[in-house]
């Protein structure tokens, strides 16, 4: 569950870090993401691979609404959901036993919550 979400975590922030940055040339609010993207991370990246098996994954094929997608701002929208939901995870898993880690996906949450409002609601 760590890896998932560790991983689903920093590519919500990459699409929309992406589209500030290539789209909006927004130096600005891509370099916040950025900074989010690289404080999202684990240390025993080893013992997260041993685990990986993307393969028998039950819920990899794609579902239909995550193909609905009718422009950038459902895309923004979308990624950032999906990075805000893998933040409460990581956040409630790392309470089991390592609550620095736990506070620091807390503290990512509510930074994604602030930019989501800033850049959606200036998104056409």
């Amino acid at each position: 569950m760590i890896d998932a979400n560790l991983n689903r975590l920093k590519e919500g922030i990459r699409v929309v870090e992406d589209i500030l940055r290539y789209r909006d040339n927004n130096k600005e609010l891509s370099l916040k993401l950025k900074q989010l993207r690289h404080k999202s991370k684990i240390d025993e990246i080893d013992k997260l691979l041993l685990h990986r098996d993307s393969i028998k994954d039950v819920l990899r094929p794609t579902t239909n609404s995550e193909l609905d997608r009718v422009d950038i701002k459902n895309i923004i929208i979308a990624n950032f959901k999906r990075a805000e939901e893998s933040c409460r995870v990581l956040e409630e898993l790392f309470k089991l036993y390592d609550t620095k880690q736990s506070e620091n996906f807390k503290y990512i949450r509510y930074e994604l919550y602030n930019l989501e409002k800033e850049i959606v609601l200036q998104e056409k």
